[in-house]
């Protein structure tokens, strides 16, 4: 799935068989300001684009040929990650309870009350817009880390691990103050302004060393 929604615009997938239902969803998310987008099967709504904005998707559990349940755990095994608000016409606790362990904003039953609705559809697109935000931010500390040398990379493994600038200069071989001017040059070019913010980039890159 490609983008074509420019970033400032959420919008809200709305996958149901049900035309009324489908409907109706439109028009309560339209007299919110938001955009919406509706499609009467999973199949459907596959052969659309996601928007480079944050989004969420309405889903139906009981849809023609792939259920709700199912097409969660296809998004998911895809790498596609958009909160999911479940619909339902049937209370099913074990469903409800399968689909929030797998991720889901909101399993509603219908017929929903329309504040609910929109109160999860909120909860939904701020957390695609922080996770959004999260992706942005790693990959760009993942670009500064590629920008640096070879040396640079083995020095912010040695100094996430908690070695000492005398210690990282024995490991590998170099004298204490070219050490420190290594260490200097990855803070910098890190964007760190401390070793506790150096050690949480490492993590979030997945990238810390571990000393025995």
């Amino acid at each position: 799935m490609a983008a074509k929604i420019s970033e400032a615009s959420p919008i809200v997938f709305v996958v149901d068989d049900d035309d009324a239902i489908r409907e109706a969803l439109r028009s309560l998310f339209r007299s919110v300001g938001l955009q919406v987008e509706t499609f009467n099967s999973a199949a459907e709504f596959l052969q659309s684009e996601l928007p480079a904005a944050p989004g969420c998707l309405v889903l139906d559990v009981r849809l023609p040929g792939l259920s709700g349940l199912d097409f969660q755990a296809e998004l998911a095994k895809a790498g596609i990650y958009i909160p999911i608000i479940f619909l339902t016409g049937h209370a099913d606790v074990p469903m409800s309870v399968k689909a929030m362990k797998a991720g889901a904003v909101e399993f509603l039953t219908k017929p929903f009350r329309e504040q609910d609705m929109l109160d999860a559809i909120r909860v939904a697109l701020e957390k695609d817009g922080a996770r959004r935000e999260e992706d942005k931010r790693r990959s760009g500390l993942r670009n500064r880390f590629d920008s640096l040398t070879a040396r640079e990379k083995e020095v912010i493994g040695f100094v996430t691990a908690g070695l000492m600038n005398k210690q990282i200069a024995h490991e590998m071989g170099l004298t204490e103050i070219t050490v420190k001017v290594h260490r200097g040059s990855v803070m910098r070019k890190m964007g760190a302004k401390s070793l506790a913010e150096l050690v949480r980039i490492a993590d979030m890159l997945g990238v810390r060393r571990e000393m025995s």
